[in-house]
Order: structure tokens, then sequence, then C-alpha cells
């Protein structure tokens, strides 16, 4: 592993890259139709399963939110539940159709994980810039031919 230093225009453009974190638009569908494929669940459930999956859901509503749209759409379908203590809850369950889209979101995630594999090859083999500490560059090698170690 490679450590960079950047000078300070650099550091600058990487503070302001909006690149960081996240996951790709509308990825908690995928996510949802894939745990429940799993399992059916409800959507306290759902909501801590997702936890692996980079999400941290401070408004269980926007879940909830999805899922009824996504019921809505025909891919998941809903029934209630009555569990032997505390109140009723509704329990999602993956459809044909919804299947279908899971499928489909699967295929075009895979395609884009070939492109970033691509992108990720690339830069790892790309040639070393003069903020590689493995290859110090020109400077480096005169600061270390005078004694000077970083």
């Amino acid at each position: 592993m490679r450590t960079v230093v950047l000078d300070t225009g650099a550091q600058q453009a990487a503070d302001s890259c909006r690149c960081e974190g996240g996951q790709p638009k509308n990825f908690a569908r995928p996510c949802l139709l894939l745990l429940l494929s799993e399992a059916p669940a409800h959507g306290y459930e759902l909501i801590d399963r997702m936890r692996p999956f980079g999400f941290d859901v401070g408004d269980p509503a926007s879940v909830y939110k999805a899922l009824r749209q996504m019921e809505r759409d025909g891919i998941v379908s809903s029934r209630w539940e009555l569990p032997g203590r505390g109140p009723a809850r509704r329990v999602y369950t993956l459809t044909s159709d919804g299947r279908d889209l899971l499928d489909a979101w699967a295929h075009t995630l895979e395609r884009n994980r070939a492109v970033l594999d691509t992108f990720l090859d690339r830069f790892r083999s790309s040639t070393p810039t003069p903020f590689d500490v493995s290859h110090p560059g020109p400077v480096g090698h005169v600061l270390e031919s005078i004694g000077v170690r970083r």
C-alpha cells in the first residue's frame, strides 16, 4: 500500500471531491430486494440487515417509504403478522417481478464492477507520481543522496 502526500493544491482538490463515500444512486432498492430474496422481513429487521451494505439509516421512514413504493410497483408484497407479544408488524416478501428486477440489478452491478475493476487495475499500474512515497521521484532521490530521510 502506498502513502500519498499531497501538496496544498492537490489537498484542496481532494477535500472538495464529491466522490467519497455513499452508494450508487438508488442502491437501497437492490439491497432491499436481495435481503427479501434471502427471507421475508419487517422494516426494522431490513434496516438492521442493510448495515453491511454501508447504510446507517437515521430516518427509518425513508426505508418504509421505499418499501411502500416497491409494493405499489409490484416487486414486493406485504402481510400483517401478529407476533406473540407487541404490535402487529408488516412483513415484506419478494414477488416474482421483484426477483426479475433483482436479477437485472445484479447484472448491472456486475457490469459496473467490471468497469471499476478496469479503472482500479489501470490506476494501480499507472506510472508512479512524485507523490508516491515508494517511488519518491527526482527530489526524493536527491534528498536521499545527501542523507535526508523522509
